[in-house]
Order: C-alpha cells, then structure tokens, then sequence
C-alpha cells in the first residue's frame, strides 16, 4: 500500500491544489493532505478552517484524509507511514524551491518527493492571487471550489 502525503498552507484550496489531488488519489492507495501550522505566517483562516474546507471539497476521494503538522514535513511523514511526498510544480521558480527542499529531505529521512505538473488551465493559481483579486472584489469563482466562495467573502469583509 503506497501512502502519499500533498503538504501545503492551502489558504484557500484552489482547483490547481485539487488537480494534483485528484490526480495522487488515482495513482496511490492512500492521500493524506497536510496542512501546515506556522505560526509566523498570517493565514486567513485557522488550520481548523482550512482542514475542514478541504475535507469539504474532496469528500468524493474515499482515500483522501486531511491532518496537519508543525515541525520537520520529513518527520511527519515517518511518524506516520507516509512512503513520498507529492508536489504540485506550476513553474520553474517551484522546481528551483522544491528541488532543494525534496533533496534535504531526502538526506533526513529518505522520504522521496514526487513532482506533478499542474495543469495548464491552473498553471498560474495561487491562494495567494485569490485572496488578492477576491480582497478587491474580483471573481475568483473559476479559482476555488464553490462552497468556498462565501466563506472567502465573508472572512475578507471581516
């Protein structure tokens, strides 16, 4: 049984998360999305809030679960019989970042890193560029999953 794991802040989960998602869930046995705890980045919703979003929008993956950690990814994924971890890459700028971060972990823990291409028609999303165009008004209605979109215009207009 191969256990991957899709590690990311997802503040919001946007259709490029849900692609490389879809995708893992097809080729692996077990998906685990992990949701990252840093407390030195500001997120829009707790990690609460975005794992319950998540579970939301991928309950018709039967082998996908979602959790979320603090510390070593490398760590997590020992502790909890992850085999590799699966990365979405939109650009080179991701693959420059990656690369280093799945050499390291590597190194640490002999976790391997998997890297998928996104999909061309979400190549340039972000949850960074949603909750920009959203916070100015914008439809971001193509960029995150539907039941998402008041839970973003509500958490902006607070």
């Amino acid at each position: 049984m191969k256990h991957v794991l899709c590690p990311g802040s997802f503040d919001p989960i946007t259709f490029g998360h849900l692609d490389i998602i879809e995708r893992a869930s097809t080729l692996f046995d077990r998906v685990t999305i992990a949701v990252l705890v840093n407390k030195t980045k500001k997120s829009l919703f707790t990690v609460e809030e975005r794992m319950e979003m998540i579970s939301e929008v991928t309950r018709q993956y039967p082998n996908v679960t979602v959790d979320s950690w603090s510390g070593l990814l490398v760590d997590y994924c020992k502790a909890n019989g992850v085999d590799a971890i699966v990365k979405g890459l939109r650009a080179v700028t991701d693959f420059d970042y990656e690369l280093q971060m799945s050499q390291i972990n590597l190194q640490l823990q002999g976790i391997e890193t998997l890297f998928m291409s996104t999909a061309p028609a979400h190549s340039f999303l972000s949850s960074s560029l949603v909750k920009e165009i959203a916070s100015h008004g914008g439809d971001v209605s193509s960029y995150i999953p539907a039941p998402l979109l008041g839970r973003l215009s509500k958490r902006l207009a607070e």
